[in-house]
């Protein structure tokens, strides 16, 4: 399969994916407190078999546009809502993908609506007050980022004078 654009890689996101909501269970803010940590989905494990959660989507589409256009700078974007809790599991993050063209932003690989691309928009802000409403929730935080990882917080080492 030869890919030329985000639009190739999205059309086969929305003829392909399945939100696995198992899964969403295991990685809940809950579950994760309990358990060890769950891995986010290879790009390779998710091209064989397209079904997961948001993290797993986002990672297959900036990876993959990364390799096939480093140009647009495709970069994760994590919203956090007010939680939701689901069968006792509780649920806040949110994943999707942006890229740009030109001085247009564009969000792709979101698994509540895979296949669509929003945009352009001006910023990602523009694009997170509209999402906020296509979701009616509310969008407490959100954020650009180059990797899906958390990043471990290490202390201080003091200096000596």
């Amino acid at each position: 399969m030869r890919w030329q654009s985000p639009e190739d890689v999205n059309a086969w996101i929305g003829a392909r994916f399945r939100y696995d909501m198992s899964r969403a269970m295991q990685l809940s803010e809950t579950q994760r407190q309990k358990n060890d940590r769950m891995p986010v989905l290879t790009p390779e494990a998710f091209f064989a078999v397209p079904s997961g959660v948001c993290v797993d989507l986002s990672r297959f589409a900036v990876e993959t546009l990364r390799t096939m256009d480093p140009g647009i700078k495709p970069t994760y974007v994590m919203i956090e809502f007010d939680p939701v809790s689901i069968t006792g599991n509780t649920l806040r993050r949110h994943w999707l993908v942006s890229f740009q063209r030109g001085a247009g932003h564009y969000f792709v690989a979101d698994s509540k609506r895979p296949g669509h691309i929003a945009g352009p928009y001006t910023s990602t802000q523009d694009f997170i007050a509209e999402y906020a409403k296509y979701r009616g929730r509310q969008i407490v935080s959100f954020r650009a980022v180059d990797t899906y990882e958390r990043k471990v917080r290490t202390l201080a080492t003091r200096q000596p004078h």
